[in-house]
């Protein structure tokens, strides 16, 4: 379709916006690409640094899923994927250390989650947007949202424990960034705060550099062992742990394909594009979903459309997917590298925590903005219960000494995180409950 055809968000565009960015030639292209790669490189990296997965995978499949997405919403949505920090709570659920033989079986539980994105894809396609939303409205998502980050806090504050000003280096800059920042120092926060708290911790002693010089230059990102693939062929497949994971993380996804919409939604209103319209959330939902099994499949980390991005877009006002897909590519490159994978993975404990600290109560916080911006009236008796249900599961299950619960199933055990049950007693409740 023609850019002129396609329905815009609004009024007509306007006279600094740039769809074509191919006006400005090459060199500027690649610049702009170069902003969106270290606007995502942050958050992206810091997903394996807490949960134990591969770097290179990350940032192999981030670069591939973007590819993926765009080829699937034809082309048109400027939109970058990189890792989920939404599914953490998964990974640590399964993999609460980052044990190498257990997170393929998280990888398994977050590409069935991926399975939900192509389901309601088809809904979107078949029944339309509304008809499918009812079922999902923002006093199931926003409480879940507002689990996850609070599930997470508990790690967060041990690993800043380990060294507490490093921790809080990493915090004021991020706050002051965000606060204070101008330009690209505003975009890119989090990177900013792993730098300094980076460098602090090296100049304490913190870091062990052997590691990081014994690293190559060059080499591949995938290791079989740690995929998916890797269970089926190994003859070693846990059937219990393998059920357990798929049954505790595919709830998470309700949350996050919330978020895609959501996501589509702030991307359509940058761009003065109506992107929900054409190509249509099926068409995003499916691309975000297939990049999000393939990711999983090969040990990386679940993708989502990133909000660091689409600030990258308003801050620039190039809006040509094209240079998007080239930062892609240098994702995929810079994914050939074990020595910048080494660099990550030396990152002491305290820097994770200071970064994480500040990540996690953002999530929350975002699930209480959603609750806000949709105006969930608290005075109806059946969003309380809803919501307090929800809260309370989620958040009781998981500090309470198990855990989680464990249904025998047979001769396998399930296990249900607190995240997983609260998650399906709000759906329930919301389909049984009358509304007013």
């Amino acid at each position: 379709m023609p850019q002129d055809d396609v329905e815009t968000m609004g009024a007509a565009d306007s006279s600094d916006a740039i769809y074509d960015a191919t006006t400005l030639g090459m060199p500027k292209m690649v610049l702009f690409g170069l902003q969106h790669l270290f606007a995502m490189f942050g958050a992206t990296i810091l997903v394996p640094a807490l949960t134990g997965l591969s770097v290179q995978a990350t940032l192999l499949f981030a670069g591939l899923g973007t590819l993926l997405f765009h080829l699937l919403a034809k082309g048109k949505v400027p939109a970058f994927l990189g890792s989920s920090f939404a599914f953490i709570a998964g990974y640590a659920a399964i993999a609460p250390n980052g044990e190498a033989a257990l997170l393929p079986y998280a990888c398994l539980g977050v590409a069935c989650a991926g399975l939900l994105y192509l389901l309601l894809a088809a809904l979107f396609k078949s029944f339309g947007t509304e008809r499918v939303m009812r079922y999902f409205p923002p006093v199931v998502t926003g409480p879940i949202v507002i689990c996850i980050g609070l599930i997470l806090s508990s790690s967060a504050v041990a690993n800043c424990s380990t060294d507490w000003r490093v921790a809080l280096v990493a915090i004021i800059v991020i706050i002051l960034c965000n606060v204070f920042g101008k330009g690209m120092v505003k975009v890119v926060p989090i990177l900013l705060g792993v730098i300094a708290s980076f460098v602090l911790a090296a100049a304490l002693g913190d870091i062990d550099f052997a590691k990081i010089a014994s690293a190559p230059w060059v080499g591949l990102p995938i290791d079989w062992n740690n995929t998916v693939f890797g269970l089926f062929t190994g003859g070693a497949m846990d059937a219990g742990l393998a059920i357990t994971a798929i049954v505790t993380i595919m709830p998470i996804a309700l949350a996050t394909m919330i978020e895609h919409i959501g996501d589509i939604s702030a991307i359509s209103s940058t761009c003065n594009r109506n992107f929900i319209k054409e190509p249509g959330l099926h068409s995003t939902l499916l691309g975000d979903g297939i990049a999000t099994i393939a990711a999983s499949l090969f040990g990386a980390p679940a993708n989502t459309t990133y909000g660091e991005n689409t600030g990258v877009l308003a801050l620039t006002r190039v809006f040509d997917p094209r240079v998007i897909r080239i930062a892609a590519g240098f994702s995929i490159l810079l994914s050939f590298s074990p020595k910048f994978a080494a660099v990550i993975g030396a990152m002491p404990a305290s820097v994770i925590g200071g970064v994480s600290l500040v990540l996690y109560g953002m999530i929350s916080a975002v699930g209480i903005r959603n609750l806000i911006e949709n105006k969930v009236d608290f005075t109806i008796t059946r969003n309380i219960l809803i919501a307090a249900l929800i809260l309370v599961l989620s958040i009781g299950i998981a500090y309470s000494p198990d855990g989680a619960i464990v249904i025998p199933v047979g001769s396998v055990m399930i296990s249900l995180s607190g995240l997983a049950v609260g998650s399906i007693v709000g759906i329930l409740l919301n389909a049984i409950l009358p509304r007013r």
